[in-house]
């Protein structure tokens, strides 16, 4: 699959990027790849979907059987756990080694219904079935015609938790990849506004190492969900 980026040219934004190394890139892959994606794309109402229903999350994740049925989308996804998806992913962040996840733990595909959110959290940090450190999330958004007004925006919170550094919002063919550590604070915290019948689709890819650096290291767990009135 053709990727319309230079990775190396993405490196020194990606490092240097606030509040934690990040880049967005529009265009990333050939739009006709995830139109064919968005047309298999499950309804809510459709099998296969696990329902997140508390305080801190209210979306919709999908289950694998539901991904073996969707022939481009389980293309795409294995496009994404692919030599040259991880090679690029390895230019652009400096991340040697990353290593995919072919349980999709965790990512796969999401979406969200009118009234939706994610509190801010950072993420679980250790696969433990592969054993492996989380070290970089990609994600692709599916939302075409799109309105700010919708809201949805991804925001990057500052390591004191007192505001969204950085908001992204959620339009068609925009990836975002982004180092996950335990300072990489992030989520949608506002109810989601878009008309009823249209919802926030995307694509979480994990990737992981053999280790990682020693500053980051932490005990193993699970996503940290953080209010930002709980800054110290």
């Amino acid at each position: 699959m053709r990727l319309n980026a230079d990775p190396d040219k993405l490196r020194d934004s990606f490092r240097s990027a606030s509040p934690f190394p990040h880049v967005v890139v529009d265009g990333l892959f050939p739009d006709e790849v995830l139109e064919k994606v968005l047309s298999a794309f499950p309804d809510p109402e459709q099998e296969g979907w696990r329902h997140f229903d508390n305080p801190q999350e209210k979306k919709l994740g999908s289950l694998l059987p539901m991904l073996e049925i969707e022939g481009p989308v389980a293309c795409f996804l294995s496009a994404m756990n692919s030599a040259p998806m991880l090679e690029f992913l390895e230019h652009l962040s400096g991340i040697d080694g990353l290593i995919p996840d072919p349980y999709f733990g965790g990512g796969g595909l999401h979406q969200i219904l009118p009234g939706g959110l994610l509190e801010v959290h950072t993420d679980f940090n250790w696969h433990p079935k592969l054993r492996l450190d989380r070290r970089l999330n990609m994600l692709i958004y599916l939302n075409k015609e799109w309105k700010g007004e919708y809201g949805g925006h991804l925001e990057l919170w500052d390591r004191g938790l007192k505001r969204p550094e950085v908001s992204i919002l959620p339009i068609f063919n925009r990836t975002v990849v982004f180092a996950t550590t335990d300072l990489s604070y992030h989520g949608h915290p506002k109810p989601l506004r878009c008309p009823a019948g249209t919802t926030r689709k995307s694509i979480s890819l994990y990737y992981y190492t053999n280790g990682r650096p020693e500053a980051e290291r932490s005990a193993p767990h699970d996503t940290l969900f953080r209010r930002p009135t709980e800054a110290s």
